[in-house]
């Protein structure tokens, strides 16, 4: 065989300094997608569990976790609300419901108040929509809103009770300032929002003109217990929120926003002396 025409492989040290350098570079990109893959990126999700370097590669591989976990798949994250709104909600009850709710919040007056202002860092619920009383009464007898006091009080209600309940604090005198309208001074994140940020105006939903259905009435409310239910849908602590939807807004809120915003509506409660009767 002619070896003139038998192809030669070069010797590495042979080789173009830029062919080497190419390969140093493609296994450096290598080294530091896993890195960002497999470490940062999931070290920066609050909601991700660390299994180790191995359980990561086999859920990128899409692998089953029963395979990597012993035979047992992690348990997944509860779903923040199981309740669907409905119109019926909103519905007038009869006197008897009224009656009914009013025996049922004797429970409910040390923390919500006797005509349901609260004089302490809980909701008022006087005259609260009551859609709002009874998704939130259902969220914390199944468990997908979490306080010990409501929890407690929530499991022995029948979904009738929740109902009485939500048509005595709705029937009861809205002892509170007239709605935000577009018409105030308002600051920034209530009026118009950060569209940049994904953040919609508070108003838009909270709005006593443009009331969304389910979202509460939250002029006067307690400023702390503002402040504190906003710092929750942002950590992801509260998750009853439908669709995710404050939870969304409340994570690009800032300290200051969420104080401002707080301080805003606290500032409408009703006037001193005045309460519902």
């Amino acid at each position: 065989m002619d070896e003139r025409h038998t192809p030669r492989t070069a010797p590495s040290s042979q080789r173009p300094v830029g062919w080497r350098r190419s390969v140093a570079a493609l296994a450096g990109l290598t080294a530091v997608s896993l890195l960002v893959g497999f470490v940062w990126l999931p070290s920066v999700h609050e909601d991700f569990t660390a299994e180790g370097l191995w359980a990561s590669i086999c859920r990128a591989a899409g692998v089953p976790a029963r395979w990597y976990t012993g035979g047992t798949a992690p348990a997944a994250a509860p779903p923040g609300t199981q309740v669907v709104l409905a119109r019926e909600m909103a519905r007038p009850r009869d006197a008897g419901s009224v009656g009914r709710g009013a025996t049922l919040a004797l429970n409910c007056t040390m923390c919500h108040g006797a005509h349901g202002m609260s004089t302490s860092n809980a909701p008022n619920l006087a005259g609260q929509y009551p859609e709002v009383v009874i998704k939130q009464l259902l969220d914390y007898k199944h468990g997908h809103r979490v306080n010990a006091v409501m929890q407690a009080l929530a499991a022995g209600l029948s979904e009738q009770d929740i109902r009485d309940l939500a048509a005595y604090y709705a029937s009861l005198p809205k002892a509170r300032t007239a709605p935000t309208t577009y018409d105030e001074t308002l600051p920034a994140l209530v009026r118009v929002g950060a569209p940049l940020r994904n953040i919609a105006p508070c108003i838009s939903c909270h709005g006593g003109i443009d009331q969304k259905f389910g979202t509460p009435w939250i002029e006067g409310m307690p400023r702390d217990y503002l402040v504190a239910q906003l710092r929750a849908f942002r950590s992801g602590e509260r998750r009853n929120d439908p669709q995710g939807v404050m939870r969304t807004m409340a994570r690009q809120m800032t300290d200051a926003e969420i104080e401002e915003v707080a301080t805003f509506y606290a500032r409408k409660a009703a006037p001193a002396g005045v309460q519902g009767h």
